[in-house]
């Protein structure tokens, strides 16, 4: 899966982009990012694009073009992942499938605070609250949403249009991953459905086959990041830019290879049978940010600060990769991955 990055296409350093801070300027980077995610969700639709679902046979395959977004727009990436994971979802947990022109994201992120309740009335579920961390919030047509209901938490199935769900302005100031427009999400009395049973969203095998597919996401920003330095070692020749290039070799080919092996696993047991889908899982994603962070490390020492000064797409591409590493879970997963390991029998 490790190989050499292509140049960006035109429209990604065009003259807007390049003029100024419009390339760093928070609106300019979500009106881009959402032409661009409506332009490849209508290739998806129309099948110009594919993204195989995981687990049928072809996850290599599924990986791989999320790969391939990601080296070209970590952003976008954000978004058109969280795309086909709505899709996937949706199959997996016996949702409508998308009508033509939706756009989709999943909204699950439960960090502390307020979250979004679900009540059954008469009338149907309706969902209220706040939930942080809405990917595509300007851009995405539907969402799948999770919240907690009397009975447990729920995934449910929303249009995003109309005024119970308004994004809270002011919500989203980063720098990195500007362009993936994730503020927080107002929802007030908003009509919603169901998709699936209690808890049936994060029980499923799926969800640790997507978690991989955000993985390789992180993967395709850390190529990008490296050819900055690849090209580096082209222009002049010298031991220590050599060094650092080849210590980022030889993490981004044990990723590449950890990333084919995992969905490799996938197609032999998609529905997880064997119990190891969360393991697998667990490895896959701190083994790929731990070397997305290497990646991170070894360019910057090696190219300083010009790249970072100079550079607008390197600039954001090391800023988009550093902010979304941060999905990861750190010492949290490690802890989990080592009980798993410690305790294999107690945790089946």
């Amino acid at each position: 899966m490790y190989e050499v990055t292509t140049p960006p296409p035109a429209s990604l350093t065009g003259p807007d982009e390049l003029d100024g801070d419009a390339g760093l300027s928070p609106g300019a980077a979500r009106r881009e990012t959402a032409q661009q995610f409506a332009s490849m969700v209508a290739d998806i639709a129309s099948g110009a694009l594919e993204f195989p679902p995981p687990g049928c046979g072809r996850t290599p395959q599924r990986l791989a073009a999320l790969r391939s977004v990601a080296q070209r727009d970590l952003c976008l990436a954000r978004l058109v992942e969280g795309h086909v994971d709505a899709v996937a979802i949706l199959a997996e947990l016996g949702g409508p499938a998308p009508g033509a022109g939706e756009r989709w994201g999943v909204w699950a992120a439960e960090p502390p605070g307020e979250g979004v309740t679900a009540t059954l009335t008469e009338a149907g579920w309706r969902l209220n609250g706040l939930k942080q961390y809405c990917s595509g919030a300007h851009s995405c047509t539907h969402a799948l949403v999770t919240a907690t209901a009397e009975d447990g938490r729920r995934l449910f199935a929303i249009s995003t249009e109309g005024p119970g769900c308004r994004p809270v302005q002011g919500t989203w100031q980063a720098i990195g991953m500007a362009g993936s427009d994730t503020p927080d999400i107002r929802i007030t009395d908003l009509p919603a459905k169901p998709v699936g049973e209690v808890e049936g969203y994060v029980q499923r095998p799926g969800f640790q086959h997507g978690g991989i597919g955000v993985a390789a996401c992180w993967y395709g920003g850390a190529l990008a990041v490296a050819e900055t330095l690849r090209s580096a070692a082209r222009r002049r020749p010298d031991p220590h830019t050599d060094a650092h290039l080849g210590a980022v070799d030889v993490q981004l080919h044990a990723a590449g290879v950890l990333l084919d092996r995992a969905a490799a696993e996938i197609d032999q047991d998609p529905l997880d049978s064997g119990g190891g889908a969360r393991l697998r899982s667990l490895r896959v994603r701190a083994f790929i940010e731990e070397a997305c962070s290497s990646v991170l490390a070894h360019v910057g020492r090696a190219t300083g600060a010009a790249p970072l000064c100079h550079d607008l797409r390197h600039a954001r591409n090391a800023a988009d990769l550093g902010v979304y590493l941060r999905q990861h879970h750190a010492e949290r997963n490690l802890a989990e991955l080592g009980g798993l390991v410690a305790r294999p029998v107690e945790n089946l």
